[in-house]
């Protein structure tokens, strides 16, 4: 991605300070063609990010998935990008994977993976945010899979992990 595609795609974002984006996902599209098909993020963004370790691609790439959606056929590029371990946007994969609305065993094993370790990054987060929205991902989850991760975790002996799931369990009973 060049510093103008970088630079295009930040236009997307809203801040605080304003209640639209500084640039329109029309806009955005005539501007930047080569970041959409078919109404979704490009796979070529994702992969690119990941060939290259590029964090800020990666992050720019996210930002792209959110405004126009990802597509089932990235699930597998999104799930090894969470167990990546070079870049800061772990909590926004376990999000795109879940908006996927895919409940599969790749899925399942990637979200239950990140509430397993720590990214060097998060070293400091004592809430552990990555593994509770991963755990949060999980509860949404329909199916077997998701269940017996949730099942494994609430017999977790970090208290944390253990809470999250068996909240989660509860949710998926009533």
């Amino acid at each position: 991605m060049t510093s103008t595609e970088r630079d295009i795609v930040h236009r997307l974002v809203i801040t605080p300070q304003q209640r639209k984006p500084n640039l329109s996902e029309e806009e955005f599209v005539r501007l930047y063609p080569s970041a959409i098909e078919q109404g979704r993020l490009a796979t070529a963004l994702l992969e690119e990010a990941l060939g290259e370790r590029n964090a800020e691609d990666l992050q720019c790439s996210l930002i792209v998935g959110f405004t126009f959606g990802f597509a089932a056929r990235q699930k597998h590029i999104l799930c090894s990008l969470l167990e990546a371990d070079w870049h800061f946007c772990h909590e926004d994969l376990v999000t795109a994977l879940q908006e996927l609305g895919i409940y599969d065993r790749e899925i399942v094993a990637s979200l239950h993976k990140a509430t397993q370790w720590i990214p060097k990054y998060l070293d400091f987060d004592e809430s552990r945010a990555l593994a509770t929205k991963a755990i949060w991902a999980l509860g949404k989850m329909p199916g077997s899979e998701a269940e017996l991760a949730l099942r494994q975790l609430a017999a977790s002996s970090d208290t944390l992990l253990r809470d999250a799931a068996q909240h989660q369990l509860q949710q998926r009973k009533g």
